[in-house]
């Protein structure tokens, strides 16, 4: 005999690796069969919005789809904010809780269903006949939609007996999204015209392209036509030639590669949503830049778009090299003409104050531009970057390179939270055991996700290192609205010691007040991961420098 939840667990198990969580009577039949009946991983969380956040950076660091799990009532509710941010970037998970019995709610219960349709995430209730085709069905939904699910396990159907086990049902997959009908032909053959046409062909390729696996075909397509190439925050080394990139769009990007990006005469963007950072508040391309978008979307995603193809962006990449060939297009020869040597000038982000003066600001404080550039040349290359949102994302996303977009992962951004940081760092760890995973994280995010440091520094041990960017402030508050002139007493935190908070949980802690303190970080990576603790940096630094991406929402706000 077999109880619903022991079936919903090997339909999980049959599909997901990994399920992270807080355990709670909702959902403790099923915590039970997944340890007892199956080889799901399960990664305790100290939080239950921890573990949607785990799954949802397991996700984003493997391409492979995870569990959250959380109890009824005021574990689900805990889980909004994560959740939200998971439908908001599109990122696909299950989070299975338990719910109200079918015979109505009591007195503790709240309509769930609802509370996960207004943040847009849509519910799946397991019943006692039908639980494997639900779990199935579940999982579908969300790999088709790159949306998460809820499967909801209602309190008096979790234990009921189904009889005998039967094989979980098979998954069916969508296939990639092909040009369909006349009017997306002539709009493929007209971007081929454009591109065999143009003078500075520019691509464009954000987190759908890799998802497609496009890198190889967009790297053909920008041979071809001689294109300079650069890559949203999330898309980032999708382009297999680096010589001719000019890296991260938007207010991450050097200001020099900006300004080149708007000689561009076609502009054709794969698989990027252009959202008003990439787009730099309408300021990324010039006026007379013709615009092509490809992506999965419904329709276009920005007004500035003259054409719009419905497509998976590798299916449309070799089409246009077909196409082009076809054409006998030549060449533009813009990228060559460049050079690879000025484009990697172009590339190049502001210094700040340099290791002359140990990193310091006229003031005496640690300029974050000189500490994030002295933490690139420390950092283990085999890195995956797991940030937190906040003003400090400018850092990491300036002047730490990653080797590919699933190297740089930034939960909390969709959505506009903090909070998210630490509990990144268990779903990223588990599904890079071969990598050293960096948080980056300020304060006050920091200080919002503490419950989950103690699960970083158990789950990622030796591989894991956070850095906090502490300067005491809720610094996007006080570069948006202190500027403005509003009171900035609400916008301030008192000094916080996060390197004895993560040492109190077994991490080794250090305080970063000069570049030399780095020294730590030169030692600690230099033993072998298996001999060493989880390592905090501390780092305090100037709340003075503003990240260039800010400046931009200032004067935007202004």
């Amino acid at each position: 005999m077999s109880s619903v939840s022991a079936l919903v667990a090997r339909t999980l198990a049959a599909h997901l690796d990994h399920v992270f969580g807080v355990m709670g009577n909702g959902n403790a039949h099923l915590l039970d069969a997944l340890e007892r009946e199956t080889s799901m991983t399960f990664v305790a969380m100290r939080h239950e919005v921890g573990g949607v956040v785990a799954a949802d950076a397991h996700y984003r660091a493997s391409g492979r789809i995870a569990a959250a799990t959380a109890t009824y009532g005021a574990g689900f509710t805990n889980t909004l904010t994560a959740l939200a941010e998971a439908v908001q970037a599109e990122i696909p998970l299950v989070l299975v809780v338990g719910d109200q019995p079918t015979a109505g709610r009591r007195a503790w219960d709240v309509d769930q269903i609802a509370l996960a349709s207004a943040v847009g995430a849509r519910t799946y209730t397991v019943g006692r006949t039908d639980a494997a085709a639900t779990v199935v069905l579940a999982i579908e939904h969300s790999l088709a939609r790159r949306q998460p699910v809820v499967l909801s396990l209602p309190y008096d159907v979790a234990a009921l007996d189904v009889g005998e086990s039967i094989p979980p049902p098979a998954l069916r997959l969508p296939e990639p999204v092909q040009p369909r009908g006349g009017f997306q032909r002539a709009a493929i053959a007209e971007t081929a015209q454009l591109l065999a046409g143009a003078s500075r062909p520019f691509l464009l390729a954000g987190r759908g392209a890799w998802l497609a696996g496009a890198g190889g075909a967009l790297g053909e397509l920008a041979a071809a036509t001689g294109a300079v190439t650069a890559s949203t925050a999330l898309g980032r080394g999708i382009f297999p030639d680096a010589d001719f990139d000019l890296g991260v769009t938007g207010g991450f990007g050097a200001p020099a590669a900006m300004e080149l990006i708007r000689e561009a005469d076609v502009a054709v963007v794969f698989g990027a949503s252009l959202n008003q950072f990439t787009m730099r508040f309408g300021e990324l391309f010039s006026p007379g830049t013709r615009i092509v978008q490809v992506d999965v979307a419904a329709s276009a995603t920005h007004p500035n778009v003259g054409t719009f193809l419905r497509a998976d962006a590798t299916v449309v990449a070799r089409e246009l090299v077909a196409e082009l060939a076809s054409l006998g297009a030549e060449s533009s020869g813009w990228r060559e003409s460049l050079g690879a040597a000025a484009i990697a000038d172009l590339r190049e982000q502001e210094q700040g104050a340099d290791a002359a003066n140990a990193g310091l600001t006229p003031e005496g404080e640690l300029d974050p531009r000189a500490l994030a550039i002295r933490l690139a040349e420390l950092l283990p290359e085999d890195r995956v970057v797991v940030s937190d949102g906040g003003h400090f994302i400018g850092w990491a996303n300036m002047y730490w390179p990653v080797a590919s977009p699933d190297r740089m992962i930034m939960i909390g951004t969709a959505y506009q939270s903090i909070g998210l940081g630490f509990p990144s760092v268990p779903g990223a760890s588990v599904a890079r055991p071969e990598s050293t995973i960096v948080l980056t994280t300020g304060d006050g995010g920091g200080l919002m996700a503490l419950a989950d440091l103690e699960s970083a520094v158990r789950v990622a041990g030796g591989r894991g290192i956070a850095v906090v960017w502490n300067d005491a402030a809720y610094s996007a508050e006080v570069h948006v609205y202190g500027r403005k002139g509003l009171a900035e007493e609400p916008m301030l935190i008192p000094q916080a010691d996060f390197a004895a908070a993560a040492a109190a949980f077994g991490a080794e802690g250090v305080v970063v007040r000069t570049l030399d303190d780095l020294e730590a970080l030169r030692v600690w990576a230099a033993r072998p991961a298996e001999d060493r603790p989880f390592l905090m940096l501390d780092c305090r630094i100037s709340g003075s420098v503003v990240a260039p991406f800010q400046d931009e929402i200032f004067h935007v706000n202004r």
